[in-house]
């Protein structure tokens, strides 16, 4: 497996501004699922934080640290990876780094 196309814990995430993949917690709102996010320092449309890349002014989209489990970078302009990987389902954030092993 290509190694940039691997689940990485939230730690390691980028913080600027760059767009990335997370998988978000189940919650009693649904199901995990994967987002398209970016870090945001914060504007006058709301504070720092991760968002969504489907946020507007007006509409932010914004996620808690603790409702995402982890991230990957954008996968490349490969067409046959044009599919969005599924939720990670893990229940452990340590396995991600291989220190569940």
């Amino acid at each position: 497996m290509d190694e940039s196309i691997r689940w990485r814990n939230m730690r390691t995430a980028p913080r600027d501004g760059s767009r990335i993949l997370v998988t978000i917690r189940a919650s009693e709102q649904g199901p995990g699922a994967v987002d398209l996010v970016y870090w945001s320092k914060g504007d006058r449309f709301g504070a720092e934080g991760w968002r969504s890349s489907d946020s507007t002014p007006g509409l932010i989209i914004a996620y808690a640290e603790p409702e995402l489990k982890c991230w990957m970078p954008l996968p490349g302009a490969n067409l046959d990876a044009m599919v969005r990987p599924p939720a990670w389902e893990g229940e452990d954030e340590t396995e991600l780094d291989g220190s569940g092993i």
